[in-house]
């Protein structure tokens, strides 16, 4: 079985991802904010924070899931609040990343160690919408982000991959979405649990299909 860190579990997609991955024996690792009831505290949009929280883990580490996101502000690109949108950036592509590169030493324990981060549909360049647009441009950079990474730790042999959980039941969501975090959570620990080197810098669906960037 593996140990597994998965971001913002405590609600939505993490807290289903984190219950899938417990029932199947797996041992897992929930990064909160304080106050939220994790097992490992930090701020993610705070990288020394995050540097620090996960250096006083001494364990190894065999997947790590960024899943911890904000849908940020709805201004248009011709009103942007800019603060709430370097906040989502923060979040969502430097958060991703810093938990990710603070993971690679116990990643390193790991003997198939593997980093998925959920991404979005609306990340999609073949779409021209523009609502949202500071959350689709996050996730847009973040998929990028982890496209490099997964250049960079491929001699490394740690795969990295970019999830598409598709339309879900969440805060983020609402309750008119497709899927429910709990059929979401069982595909992406499937992809999880099979994901390989020779897939890494790939962006899947929740199901396990490869999708277009």
């Amino acid at each position: 079985m593996a140990r597994i860190l998965i971001t913002g579990s405590n609600r939505g997609i993490g807290a289903a991802l984190a219950a899938e991955a417990k029932g199947r024996g797996h041992s897992i690792l929930r990064a909160t904010r304080v106050g939220q009831g994790g097992d490992v505290i930090f701020d993610i949009s705070n990288p020394m924070q995050v540097k620090q929280a996960m250096s006083a883990i001494n364990q190894p580490i065999d997947i790590v899931i960024n899943n911890a996101g904000i849908i940020g502000p709805d201004s248009p690109t011709t009103d942007m609040d800019w603060t709430a949108m370097a906040h989502t950036f923060a979040v969502n592509v430097a958060g991703a990343l810093a938990v990710s590169t603070a993971c690679l030493d116990h990643l390193r324990r790991s003997g198939s160690p593997r980093i998925l981060t959920i991404s979005s549909q609306m990340s999609y360049m073949g779409y021209a919408k523009s609502d949202r647009i500071s959350y689709r441009a996050s996730k847009a950079a973040v998929n990028k982000v982890m496209q490099g990474l997964a250049t960079d730790l491929y001699p490394d042999g740690i795969a990295v991959v970019v999830v598409d959980p598709g339309w879900v039941q969440t805060d983020m969501g609402g309750a008119k979405a497709e899927l429910t975090p709990e059929e979401v959570a069982t595909g992406i620990i499937d992809l999880a649990e099979r994901v390989t080197l020779e897939q890494t810098g790939k962006f899947f669906r929740w199901t396990g299909e490869e999708r277009a960037f």
